[in-house]
């Protein structure tokens, strides 16, 4: 049906008896107008509400929206008890609706009425039944439903496809989160950033809620906290892993899908986010009335106590206002055709990230939204960086993706921005958005192509290996290029979306039915290995395998050069019973399970990763800053990088191309490029790592002179307990039996 059509349907069903719940709906709520307060001018800049002293020293706050092609702005002030009192914002700069208003203490809390159009055909969706959450809210009190009054169009008319054009007049008031004033008075100066470089970096992914809502040694009360995550017993174990950054799943303000509340389900991850500037509420134990701001920067400055960096993992891409027939809880309503890409037929929205709307990053307002929301996190809650999710959504300009975007062109200037950590998952779900390797320097990136060689190796699955070379030693072919180095390149195994470490070695299929989507969900491309039995088993055999592979993984992952990721409870074991997109999973399958380190087993585990991450942090020859030459240094032909095969014979051309479960790598500590911080030349120990796949042992020839004269094993992942480095020593020529589906880690000794 055309637009034309369209309009002269929904005009029949308002004259006929099809149009009686549209009357029903919108006629009967003409209760008497709220009190109005008086506003003084106030000012444009900045965005947001901010308390502060006005004319005479008055206190009161400032209130500042930006609504291009509005009609007028409602500011709406609430009581404890809901009552409602309105201020008309008359003062009208540059698109930006501003007033003073005297008395507007820390702890009120508001929304926005904006008046304007109803004209879904060209875009325009105000409506001022909706009341809407300001996007500079620092903080949100409340949590999202979704009854049909936050509807900005009738959600249950009749005839769906024109739904989205026909206006609901209710009011959403009482139904939806109220944005808080909040008092910005810390400087931050007992404060000491990490500022880890690049380089030394080992970042552990995890859920504010998940990682702490079943820990034993947090205070009941804290479970599922910032608090939480902040108190001792938390931040010990980040400590004696060793990691260097948590990089936490959103912790924006966001709401839960309507598919999700109808099956009795929640958004657990939080990848929808409603509140740029806001610290989601539900993860506050001291309160919601602004306090959660106070709690998160005490976390902040907990974790940078313990060395611990804090990476926000940040959807910019999209908002959980969804597509036409999504509710109106904020930007739809402040201006929907200035904040969303739209389509040829505005009544409907580009969609590059599978959520059912896109932000309009090249809009100069969304693109000051964004920056400024970074910028605050940055400089007045104090985290380290961000990783962006689908971050190609933000660098397209009209249509495609471009490298020389606004957005990326803006975070390049920025004084503040520019210095931050900045990781880009460099993909979206529209044409062309499979970015990686393509984001310009200052940017690191999530490295999908490690992860998929890494488990294709470990289930051997690859056809030679090429691939696993080039993961290995920092990925040159995605990143040398325009200045970038190794540490470019995420490494990960794992992360939040997908099967769990012990997951991915214990099913090969998907087992989402708790999401109530039919398992339908989730991708299909799992690329595991079950060891011989499907889920849970009492096979000790396939148990021993199981916990071998994951010591397997685990090394290579931190013997990698770049940035590894590790996922929080995988050095324990965490399982999620096959569940490869719990999303929706806020309880036992998504929380970790921290009973997993009263066993033997799993206890041996985190004693691996912790010594691995203890290794790397000793030898720089592990994280180095640039990328390997692979040409000989000096006159003896050492090179800082070869590769060996099991008869110990350096690789040739025709042994990269062939079949092989079995690769060495040599890193020499005597090239490592770069000095150390008086100068000097960084020399380290040097190493031999012998990653074997192969369902079967294999006799290996270690290399002799130049490379070494003997070597000592520190590493050996057929063994359960590693204990201390094992005194076991080989001479160099010597053959040594690998034993299947193993990593054997040597270090040259002469």
């Amino acid at each position: 049906m055309s637009s034309a059509a369209e309009q002269e349907a929904v005009a029949g069903h308002r004259a006929t008896g099809n149009g009686r719940q549209a009357a029903a709906v919108n006629g009967a709520r003409r209760a008497a107008p709220p009190p109005t307060v008086p506003a003084w001018p106030g000012a444009p800049t900045p965005l947001g509400a901010r308390f502060r002293a006005g004319p005479d020293g008055v206190a009161g706050t400032n209130f500042a929206l930006w609504a291009g092609g509005a009609e007028g702005v409602e500011l709406c002030l609430f009581d404890d008890t809901g009552k409602e009192s309105r201020v008309r914002l008359a003062e009208l700069t540059h698109e930006i609706w501003h007033g003073f208003v005297p008395g507007v203490l820390p702890g009120q809390r508001y929304g926005y009425r904006v008046h304007g159009r109803w004209d879904p055909w060209t875009g325009a969706r105000w409506n001022p039944a909706k009341l809407l959450l300001d996007p500079y809210a620092r903080a949100v009190d409340g949590d999202f439903g979704l009854p049909p009054e936050v509807y900005g169009h009738v959600r249950d008319w009749p005839q769906q496809h024109v739904a989205d054009t026909v206006r609901d007049d209710r009011d959403s008031a009482p139904y939806v989160p109220k944005g808080v004033v909040v008092h910005d008075d810390d400087d931050w100066a007992d404060d000491r950033r990490p500022k880890t470089p690049w380089a030394d970096s080992v970042i552990y992914e995890l859920h504010v809620k998940g990682f702490t809502r079943l820990h034993p040694g947090i205070p009941e009360e804290l479970r599922g906290t910032y608090a939480g995550l902040a108190h001792p017993a938390a931040i010990e174990h980040l400590v004696k892993l060793g990691v260097t950054a948590v990089e936490l799943l959103p912790v924006h303000q966001f709401a839960h899908e309507d598919h999700l509340l109808r099956r009795s389900l929640r958004n657990y991850w939080g990848y929808n986010s409603i509140g740029y500037f806001a610290p989601h509420a539900a993860y506050a134990a001291s309160g919601t009335a602004g306090q959660q701001v106070g709690e998160f920067k005490r976390m902040v400055r907990a974790l940078h106590a313990a060395g611990i960096e804090v990476i926000l993992d940040v959807v910019y891409n999209h908002t959980a206002e969804a597509g036409e027939l999504g509710p109106t809880l904020s930007l739809k309503g402040i201006d929907n055709r200035g904040y969303y890409r739209l389509q040829d037929d505005a009544r409907r929205y580009a969609d590059y990230t599978g959520c059912g709307n896109t932000l309009h990053v090249v809009q100069p307002q969304v693109l000051r939204l964004i920056t400024d929301s970074l910028r605050y996190w940055v400089t007045e809650m104090g985290v380290d960086g961000f990783r962006f999710d689908l971050a190609a959504a933000l660098a397209r300009s009209m249509h495609d993706v471009d490298m020389l975007s606004p957005f990326l062109a803006v975070i390049a200037q920025d004084p503040v921005l520019r210095r931050v950590k900045l990781i880009a998952e460099p993909w979206d779900v529209g044409s062309g958005g499979y970015q990686v390797g393509a984001f310009p320097p200052l940017w690191t990136e999530w490295n999908d192509r490690y992860r998929n060689a890494v488990r294709d190796f470990w289930r051997h699955a690859l056809p030679d290996v090429r691939e696993m070379g080039y993961r290995l030693s920092g990925s040159s072919d995605l990143y040398a290029w325009g200045g970038r180095r190794p540490y470019a390149s995420v490494n990960f195994i794992t992360a939040h979306d997908g099967f769990t470490l012990r997951d991915l070695v214990s099913y090969e299929r998907k087992h989402n039915e708790a999401n109530g989507e039919g398992n339908r969900d989730g991708t299909d491309d799992n690329r595991a290995w079950n060891c011989g039995a499907e889920g849970e088993t009492d096979d000790e055999g396939v148990r021993a395998l199981r916990r071998r592979q994951l010591r397997n993984l685990l090394t290579t992952l931190l013997l990698s050069t770049g940035v590894p990721m590790l996922v929080a409870g995988d050095e324990l074991g965490r399982t999620q019973r096959g569940n490869n997109n719990a999303y929706c999973q806020d309880n036992e399958i998504g929380w970790l399970d921290w009973e997993l380190l009263e066993d033997p087993g799993w206890q041996a585990l985190f004693a691996l990763t912790s010594r691995l991450i203890a290794l790397r942090h000793r030898h720089p020859v592990l994280r180095r800053r640039a990328f390997f030459s692979g040409r000989a240094q000096t006159a003896d032909g050492l090179r800082d990088l070869a590769w060996f095969t099991s008869r110990g014979t350096e690789m040739t051309e025709q042994d990269w191309y062939a079949p092989a479960a079995t690769l060495g790598m040599y890193l020499s500590g005597r090239d490592i490029p770069g000095r150390d911080e008086r100068g000097e030349q960084i020399l380290d120990d040097s190493f031999l790592a012998v990653l074997h796949a192969g369902e079967g042992p294999v006799d290996f020839v270690l290399p002799g002179p130049p490379w070494a004269e003997r070597y000592e094993v520190v590493v050996d992942t057929s063994l359960e307990e590693q204990g201390e480095a094992p005194a076991v020593e080989h001479r160099a020529g010597a053959e040594i039996t690998m034993p299947a589906r193993a990593v054997l880690l040597l270090r040259v000794t002469g």
